[in-house]
C-alpha cells in the first residue's frame, strides 16, 4: 500500500556542524524530501556534513532574514506538505512514528502543532511554560506561509490548527556561552521589530515586564521544579526582557 501523502521537510543553517547531522538522522526513513539552505555566512562544517546525506538537497544563499529564508526552502521543496524544523531540532521515534502514519490518512486540517521539549544546559525542562511548548510545524505550503517577523517568526493561515501527539526534541543551549551568542542577536531584532511598529520603552518595560515574566515562569509555571536549571532560566528570561526593551529604548534615542 502506498503512502497518500508524501512530507518535506525545510531546515536552515549557519555553523550548526554540532547539530546538523542529528536533526537530518531523526529524518531518515520518514521524510521524502529534505532542503536545506546553509547560509553562505557558515564557517564549520555545516555544508560537509549535509553533503554527506544521500537524498538532500541543499542550497547556498545569502542571509535574507529568518521568514524568508524559511520561505525560500519552501519554494525549493517538492512536495504539498512540509515540516519545519530547526538544526538544533531532532523527530523522536514516536513523532516520526506518527508523522508516517500521518502520511496515509486524509489531513482534516492545513496546520499541525507539535509539543516541543527542550534540553537545557544539560536538562531536560518539563515545566517553566516551556514544555509542552506547542509549535506549528508541520503545514500544507499552500495553505500557509511564514510571517514577516524578524524573530520569533511564524505560520500565518486561516482557520485553526490540528495536534500531533508526540514531542519534538529541542537542544536549544547546551551551554551558557551559546545562550548569551543568541540572546544578543535575538535581543536586538526584537527591538528593531518593536521600533518599526512604533512602540516605546516605559519605565514599566523595563522594570515590572521582566519581574512579571520571572515570576510568571518559576512559580505560576512551576519553574521551581526544574531545580537549579529552571531558576536559572528563569533569571535569563526576565533579562531578555530587560535587554530588548532597553534596546528600543536606546533605538528610539537615536531616532531623536
Amino acid at each position: 500500500m502506498q503512502n497518500r501523502l508524501k512530507l518535506s521537510a525545510i531546515i536552515i543553517a549557519k555553523n550548526e556542524e554540532e547539530n546538523i547531522g542529528r536533526c537530518l538522522e531523526s529524518l531518515v526513513g520518514c521524510i521524502d524530501d529534505i532542503v536545506v539552505i546553509v547560509d553562505d555566512k557558515s564557517t564549520d562544517k555545516t555544508l560537509e556534513i549535509v553533503k554527506s546525506f544521500e537524498n538532500v538537497s541543499y542550497f547556498i544563499s545569502e542571509w535574507k532574514g529568518y521568514s524568508a529564508t524559511k520561505q525560500l526552502a519552501v519554494e525549493k521543496t517538492k512536495h504539498d506538505w512540509i515540516l519545519w524544523i530547526d538544526s538544533d531540532e531532532a523527530l523522536t521515534e514516536e513523532l516520526k512514528n506518527e508523522l508516517l502514519k500521518f502520511k496515509e490518512t486524509e489531513p482534516k486540517y492545513f496546520v499541525y502543532s507539535v509539543a516541543r521539549r527542550a534540553y537545557f544546559l544539560g536538562k531536560w525542562i518539563k515545566h517553566s511554560g516551556w514544555y509542552p511548548g506547542r509549535v506549528e510545524r508541520l503545514f500544507n505550503k499552500h495553505k500557509a506561509k511564514f510571517s514577516d517577523s524578524e524573530v520569533h517568526e511564524h505560520l500565518v493561515y486561516e482557520g485553526k490548527a490540528g495536534e500531533l501527539k508526540a514531542d519534538l526534541e529541542h537542544y536549544t543551549d547546551p551551554d551558557i556561552h551559546h545562550y548569551f551568542e543568541k540572546f544578543n542577536r535575538y535581543t536586538t531584532l526584537a527591538a528593531k521589530e518593536l521600533q518599526a511598529k512604533n512602540k516605546n520603552a516605559t519605565l514599566n518595560d523595563l522594570l515590572l515586564r521582566p519581574i512579571f515574566l520571572f515570576g510568571k515562569m518559576y512559580f505560576i509555571r512551576l519553574g521551581f521544579l526544574d531545580g537549579l536549571h529552571g531558576f536559572v532560566l528563569a533569571v535569563f528570561s526576565s533579562t531578555y526582557v530587560f535587554v530588548k526593551y532597553a534596546k528600543l529604548w536606546q533605538l528610539n534615542l537615536g531616532k531623536k
